[in-house]
């Protein structure tokens, strides 16, 4: 303990995950949408529905190089069996309007010509090697969700469908290292890595004191971190709770239990450990329903079931993060409690065993979370 009227960080009890989530519900709402140009939302979360202007295409394409014909006329054609065509038989590359009277198109070796002489050697179905009109998409045809986060594969679809402003959310989230003497290490830079992959915009402020940091207004939320524990140089939930408010201090996780939570104004706070797997720990648990509140961002659905090749024993009361590495014979964890940077290394992924659970037996199928 501190010797003299020092204040020093202590934590009273362990915040169970249900009660931090909702504490982040509480204080974290979805962040004012802006209606910009589509090319500069890489990455953003969708404010609204995205829908169809018009149907695409306005007319039936080829979609292969090849011979435009109606089918019923070479409904009886084989290798065997050529039959001919009577009138001259378009050529069309892929892409191109179909012409009219036509409805397939054979492939380049389905079609003899001798001369003025054309014959099928195949039969095809009525729309085979054909996109036809709207086959793409309908008029208010629904593109993308609201709470999506946008992929470059998204930007391609929405500009093809003649799409040029769309409205997104991208919350901004300052980061604030308590050590002013530390600029990008490596927890700060896997923060920013974390809040760009959730959609919001991470800046860096490692000049400012806490004190002036937290009073910003430019940003949508903050993450300090380190300063969080018991230590003598800890004083970042003091600080917190000398300019706005501490919700909770201590977090039922591991690793990460003393993390803590607050706000400033209308802005949330999040205080994270300075240890890398602590940090690590608290942005994929905390900090992602932080992000996802604060950009309206809808669940990714990027979990992916694995069957557990060994046993996980767990401490009951304490949600537990535990990376896993997938082999042939299933998912390995990897470590639990503090976490060896080897094992976050090999990490495929990570898994988190609730606070009720005393873990699962080998064999046992659970939801594999990705990393960042």
């Amino acid at each position: 303990m501190n010797s003299g009227s020092k204040a020093t960080q202590r934590i009273s009890k362990f915040a169970p995950v249900a009660e931090i989530f909702r504490k982040i519900d509480a204080l974290a709402a979805a962040v004012k949408p802006q209606e910009i140009a589509l090319d500069a939302t890489l990455g953003h979360v969708l404010a609204a529905d995205v829908t169809a202007p018009a149907s695409l295409p306005l007319q039936s394409l080829a979609l292969r190089d090849g011979w435009a014909v109606r089918s019923e006329l070479v409904a009886d054609a084989g290798p065997y069996t050529p039959v001919p065509l009577v009138q001259q038989t378009p050529w069309v590359e892929a892409g191109e309007p179909l012409p009219a009277g036509t409805d397939a198109v054979l492939a380049p070796d389905a079609v003899t010509i001798s001369g003025q002489n054309a014959e099928a050697l195949a039969s095809i179905a009525p729309g085979e090697g054909v996109l036809p009109g709207s086959g793409d998409i309908k008029t208010g045809g629904l593109l993308r969700m609201s709470g999506a986060y946008l992929r470059a594969a998204d930007l391609a679809v929405l500009r093809l469908a003649g799409i040029k402003k769309i409205s997104t959310r991208r919350p901004k989230i300052l980061i604030v290292p308590a050590n002013a003497r530390i600029d990008r290490d490596p927890v700060t830079q896997f923060a920013t890595r974390t809040i760009d992959v959730s959609g919001g915009i991470a800046q860096v402020d490692s000049k400012s004191s806490l004190d002036v940091a937290l009073e910003d207004k430019n940003s949508d939320a903050l993450i300090i971190v380190g300063g969080s524990g018991a230590g003598r140089n800890d004083k970042s939930v003091l600080a917190l709770a000398r300019v706005g408010r501490v919700e909770l201090h201590g977090m039922g996780i591991q690793p990460g239990e003393t993390a803590a939570l607050g706000a400033v104004g209308t802005r949330p706070v999040l205080i994270v450990p300075g240890r890398f797997d602590a940090a690590l720990s608290v942005l994929l648990i905390v900090g992602s329903r932080l992000f996802a509140r604060l950009s309206g961002r809808v669940e990714d659905g990027l979990n992916i079931p694995v069957k557990l090749a060994r046993k996980i024993a767990s401490q009951v009361g304490i949600a537990e993060f535990v990376p896993v590495e997938r082999t042939l014979e299933g998912a390995v964890p990897l470590a639990s409690g503090q976490l060896p940077l080897s094992a976050l290394a090999r990490a495929d992924g990570w898994i988190l065993v609730p606070a009720e659970s005393e873990g699962y037996v080998a064999g046992t199928t659970v939801e594999m979370r990705p990393l960042p």
